[in-house]
C-alpha cells in the first residue's frame, strides 16, 4: 500500500488531485498544472518533497568513504561547511544507481539526499560500501522536507522562517546548506529557479505549510514539478538514468572528477569508455511543428542511426514541445521524431532550455 507524507492531509485540504508515485500518495496538481508551472517561473510555489531520503552519514573516515563511493570529488566542498555537491553514485559498471546531493557539514558529517524510489537500494548499497570505513549511516525518518522555488521564493519564505533560522537563511548562498536548531535550510531546488529546500520535524511541517501559504506561496504538484524540471535540464532517475546507464550518456560527464588517481567505484568502467569514445550523447531537442514529445519516442538521424527521447513535455514557458533525448554522437543540428508513423522535425539544443525565467535556447 502507498505511504502518505505527513504533509497528505494538507494536500486534500488544498484540493489536491492525489496519485502513486514511487510507493507514495503525492498531490500531482491542485487545479491547473500550467498555472502552477508558471506560479513557480513567476513568483513562488512549494512543493512537498518529504518522500525524499535524508541520511546522515557520519564517521572520522566520512571524506575518505565518499571519495570511493561518489563520482564527483567531495574534496571540492570540504572547504566551507555547508557547501552542496552534485553527484552520481555509480555501480562498477559505471551505470547510475542514484543521483544526489550531499552536504558537507563537517570533517566527520555529511548530510546526503538521495530518490525516494531507490531508497531501499541506496541504503543497502551505501550501508554495503560503508564497512571497513567506521561510517555509520542514520536516516532521517522525523523529518519532513518542503522546497520553495521561484524568483520571490526567498523573501516569501524567510518572513515566515523561525527566528532561529532567518539570519542563517538569509546568508546561504546558492548551492549552500545550514542547519540551524532542528531545522535544516539549503538554498537547492529542482526547478531551475532559485529557493530553499527546508528540512523540518514533521510535527511541525503543517504550520510551515499554511504559513507559506498565507504568504502567497502557493502549493504546486508533481505535474509541474517535471515540466520545470525538464526546462531546467535536470534528470529525473529511472527515466533519464539509470543503473545501465553511465553520466558520459546522460549528460552528467561534468559531475565527474577524474583529473587525479582517485578510486572511486565506476572510475575503471567510465575511463574505457572515454577512452573508446560514448557511441551516445545526451542533447534536447525542439519540436519544429505543433505537437508533444513523450518519452520513449524514436529519434532518427538521417544517416547516422537513431536515439531516443528520455523526457518530453509541452514547455509552458516556450509554447513549444521539449524533450531530452539519447542520440548517436555525431548527431548535428537536426533530427526526426518519429511520432505514431509520421516523421517530424526537430532541432538539437544545448540544455538547459530554461533557467531562472529565461529561455536559454533559439526556438
Amino acid at each position: 500500500m502507498s505511504q502518505q507524507t505527513i504533509l497528505y492531509d494538507k494536500h486534500v485540504q488544498y484540493g489536491a488531485k492525489i496519485v502513486d508515485f514511487a510507493g507514495w500518495q503525492m498531490p500531482i496538481n491542485y487545479g491547473s498544472q500550467m498555472e502552477e508551472h508558471k506560479q513557480v517561473r513567476t513568483d513562488a510555489g512549494m512543493f512537498d518533497v518529504s518522500h525524499m531520503v535524508v541520511l546522515d552519514l557520519e564517521g572520522d573516515n566520512v571524506i575518505d568513504f565518499l571519495k570511493k563511493l561518489l563520482a564527483n570529488d567531495v574534496s571540492k566542498v570540504t572547504n566551507s561547511a555547508g557547501k552542496a555537491l552534485y553527484s552520481c553514485m555509480l555501480n562498477e559498471r559505471g551505470g547510475v544507481i542514484d543521483d544526489l546531493i550531499v552536504y558537507y557539514l563537517n570533517d566527520q558529517w555529511f548530510r546526503m539526499v538521495v530518490n525516494a524510489a531507490t531508497r531501499d537500494k541506496d541504503i543497502a548499497w551505501i550501508s554495503e560500501q560503508a564497512k571497513g570505513f567506521g561510517v555509520t549511516v542514520k536516516e532521517g525518518t522525523t523529518l519532513a522536507m518542503i522546497a520553495v522555488q521561484g524568483p520571490n521564493a526567498i523573501q516569501k519564505a524567510l518572513s515566515v522562517l523561525p527566528e532561529s533560522c532567518k539570519s542563517i537563511a538569509s546568508e546561504l548562498k546558492r548551492f549552500v546548506g545550514q542547519p540551524c536548531g532542528d531545522w535544516f535550510v539549503g538554498r537547492t531546488g529542482y526547478t531551475g529557479e532559485d529557493g530553499f529546500e527546508i528540512m523540518l520535524p514533521e510535527t511541525e511541517a503543517a504550520d510551515l505549510w499554511d504559513q507559506l501559504a498565507q504568504a502567497g506561496v502557493k502549493p504546486i504538484g508533481l505535474g509541474a514539478r517535471d515540466t520545470l524540471r525538464l526546462e531546467a535540464g535536470m534528470n529525473l532517475y529511472g527515466t533519464d538514468m539509470d543503473e545501465d546507464t553511465s553520466p558520459l550518456q546522460a549528460g552528467l560527464g561534468w559531475t565527474l572528477a577524474m583529473n587525479d588517481q582517485r578510486d572511486f567505484i565506476g572510475r575503471e568502467a567510465l575511463q574505457a569508455e572515454k577512452t573508446a569514445g560514448p557511441a551516445m550523447k545526451f542533447v534536447g531537442l525542439v519540436l519544429q511543428a505543433k505537437g508533444v514529445l513523450r518519452g520513449h519516442q524514436k529519434v532518427l538521424v538521417e544517416g547516422i542511426g537513431e536515439g531516443e527521447i528520455t523526457s518530453g513535455t509541452f514547455s509552458p514557458s516556450m509554447g513549444v514541445a521539449i524533450a531530452m533525448a539519447r542520440v548517436p554522437a555525431q548527431t548535428a543540428e537536426l533530427v526526426q521524431i518519429d511520432m505514431r508513423g509520421k516523421l517530424v522535425d526537430a532541432k538539437v539544443v544545448k540544455l538547459p532550455f530554461v533557467r531562472d525565467g529565461q529561455v536559454c535556447v533559439e526556438i
